[in-house]
């Protein structure tokens, strides 16, 4: 797999131009509409979000909101909102109006702003000239969009480590291969897979290779360009699930040669209920709509039976758009392709090697891991603490020392309780909970908070 730092999956693009200022609806330059909305609320109730203990100062957009005096170590289940995100909506609430659906300034704007915002994201992807880009809510709506796209008779491939938003939507018949040892070994199992399920067949039948791009539970690094280069050989394709990846390096769909990419909103800084499907529009034009009724239509008959549906993203995008969700997903992409994110990249990376260490060396603590302990990884790290349920050891965290962490098995149940027993082996405990603790870091972290975390966990109870 090539590799951004540790975890690299496609080569660097070149930064796209800035976009244009502000329009109005004829497409001329407007002054500034309005300043950005107030969040800030009574000083009784609650302190003002601001920036918590940023990174190196200058980032500006991909700063991240947060409530002074917390530590979010849990970017991997929902990322903080970065201000690229909240200023876009802030600027676009008071022209808030219909998408595709009206003549008026403000029905132009947002329509407007809407594809703007489709085409921002996908140049973020890498996206081919002729892929659809579709907006959905979060990356499970989107690979349960592309299980119903999926065309008859055929069948998918995957593995049992995947989260459950790319283990539960495919049918009943899918393979589900064992969870590997190494990358190595993924490569090998989809190959002979895709063999198997070849032999004796005129090699037509479709078939889809569904994988993770980093794991939610390690945040170990999949060997996507890899995978993908065996899936074709087969004549199948590949989806690409980069809830995890696309926060911490760059998914370009071109150059890993995937067929299909999933991403969530809310885990690129963008907690506006969003998500997207980005990929070859041939199953997905031919699929029945995801949802049916208004914006999915080219005409309806007097029989309701007589409907002419729309191709493109349309076709699934039924119903009044997230116009504010892909603002904002648009606009941290725009923010994160005009800065150096190997930089940001390598930073990450830093801070993760000082947690790891710091995790091995706390008494009683052992992490899981799928494959090598030096394999690349993304900012997540799992870990139990010996003798201790994880719900209270995160309940004490959050009371005692103000971080908020996850504990459980983290949507991804076969996983996760394959690593658990694996790591009692592993440390030969046999006092390690049935859940785990979670700790993720992303762009608002700082080695103050992850040593919190870590005194935190070398404290005495």
């Amino acid at each position: 797999m090539t590799g951004l730092g540790a975890c690299r999956t496609g080569q660097a693009r070149t930064p796209s131009p800035p976009a244009p200022g502000s329009l109005d609806p004829g497409g001329n330059p407007v002054s500034t509409i309005v300043a950005p909305v107030s969040r800030t609320l009574p000083a009784r109730r609650v302190a003002a979000p601001v920036p918590v203990d940023p990174a190196p100062a200058g980032r500006g957009p991909l700063d991240v909101l947060g409530v002074p005096g917390q530590v979010n170590l849990d970017y991997a289940a929902t990322a903080p909102c970065a201000r690229a995100a909240a200023d876009a909506v802030a600027e676009l609430l008071p022209w808030y109006g219909s998408v595709h659906r009206g003549a008026g300034a403000l029905s132009r704007r947002c329509t407007l702003a809407y594809e703007r915002a489709r085409q921002r994201v996908g140049d973020f992807l890498g996206v081919r000239p002729d892929d659809h880009v579709i907006f959905t809510r979060n990356t499970t709506d989107a690979l349960n969009l592309l299980a119903r796209a999926l065309p008859s008779g055929g069948k998918v491939v995957t593995f049992a480590s995947e989260h459950h938003a790319n283990l539960l939507p495919w049918p009943v018949d899918t393979v589900r291969l064992p969870v590997p040892g190494s990358a190595d070994a993924a490569v090998r199992a989809v190959d002979a897979a895709l063999r198997e399920l070849r032999r004796g067949t005129d090699g037509s039948a479709p078939i889809l290779v569904a994988v993770t791009g980093a794991s939610n539970v390690t945040g170990e690094c999949w060997p996507v360009a890899d995978l993908a280069r065996a899936a074709h050989r087969h004549g199948a394709r590949f989806a690409l699930d980069a809830a995890q990846l696309a926060p911490h390096a760059e998914v370009d769909i071109t150059a890993l040669g995937v067929d299909y990419v999933a991403v969530s909103g809310h885990k690129l800084y963008a907690p506006f209920g969003v998500g997207v499907l980005a990929g070859r529009a041939d199953w997905l034009d031919a699929a029945p709509p995801y949802l049916v009724g208004g914006g999915a239509t080219r005409t309806v008959g007097a029989a309701t039976h007589d409907v002419g549906w729309a191709d493109g993203p349309g076709r699934h995008e039924a119903g009044t758009p997230n116009l504010l969700g892909a603002v904002a997903l648009a606009a941290v992409c725009e923010a994160l392709t005009s800065v150096d994110r190997a930089a940001l990249h390598a930073r990450e990376q830093a801070l993760l090697a000082h947690l790891r260490a710091g995790i091995a060396a706390a008494p009683d603590v052992v992490e899981l891991r799928t494959f090598g302990p030096d394999s690349p990884r993304v900012g997540i790290v799992s870990f139990v603490v010996a003798g201790r349920d994880s719900a209270q050891v995160a309940a004490e965290l959050a009371g005692r020392w103000q971080i908020g962490l996850r504990d459980g098995l983290f949507c991804a149940h076969p996983l996760a309780r394959r690593l658990l027993a694996e790591a009692a082996v592993r440390s030969g405990r046999a006092d390690l909970p049935p859940t785990a603790l979670r700790a993720s870091i992303g762009l608002g972290s700082t080695t103050q908070q992850v040593d919190r975390l870590l005194s935190a966990l070398a404290t005495p109870r």
